[in-house]
């Protein structure tokens, strides 16, 4: 399956590039305020719906998963990458983490007050996002919201743009396309920013953080 075969890919490249991730992204918040912002208004939006378990799913090396904590939510991080689970663990052993996937999670069904969703989803091929979501749908509760982070494409005329990442193979995203799916997947888009590439930034993508809520 051409889905398994990203997957595989994408895991063996993240345990090989585990220790340098994290060396460049565990402190990538201090200085992302408005992704520090959209972060706060997830965990109140979660607290006032009555809160619960929280999932980072493609937490890396769980920096996010403790800011997560940091701020009053039961959170535990999911990742595929098993060296990646390796560091979450022992910069944060109070915290969990789990090797999983997202297309098939081990979670029950309606268990989650919230499901972050951080640039994890950037190296699903297309056709294997539709699933994704489904998942993301089906663990959160009633009422529950999704953060969903990704690199936007060019314009609306492009669904789906593939691009270079710098671990392996990425794909950006229509902001309305995807919303029009979560919207399918019965996840009514609350609201979302959009931020605009600063000019030394690599790669000149709009980056898109959508807050969604399960109907």
């Amino acid at each position: 399956m051409v889905e398994h075969d990203a997957l595989r890919t994408t895991r063996d490249a993240y345990d090989d590039a585990a220790v340098q991730y994290a060396q460049l992204f565990t402190d990538s918040l201090r200085d992302s305020p408005l992704d520090r912002a959209m972060l706060g208004a997830f965990a109140e939006h979660v607290g006032a719906a009555g809160g619960g378990r929280v999932a980072d799913l493609g937490c890396g090396p769980g920096h996010v998963t403790a800011h997560l904590a940091g701020l009053g939510l039961e959170a535990f991080g999911v990742d595929a990458s098993p060296a990646m689970i390796e560091l979450a663990r022992k910069a944060w052993p109070e915290l969990r983490f789990d090797v999983g996937v997202m297309a098939a999670l081990d979670i029950a069904d309606g268990a989650l007050g919230g499901v972050l969703s951080r640039w994890s989803v950037i190296h699903t091929p297309p056709p294997g996002l539709p699933a994704v979501l489904g998942e993301f749908q089906r663990v959160l509760a009633p009422g529950g919201h999704l953060l969903i982070g990704f690199s936007a494409t060019d314009g609306p005329d492009h669904p789906t743009q593939s691009f270079d990442h710098a671990v392996a193979l990425a794909h950006r995203w229509s902001p309305d396309h995807l919303a029009g799916l979560l919207r399918a997947h019965g996840l009514s888009e609350v609201a979302r920013m959009v931020r605009e590439p600063r000019p030394e930034d690599r790669r000149q993508f709009q980056e898109v953080h959508l807050l969604a809520r399960k109907d």
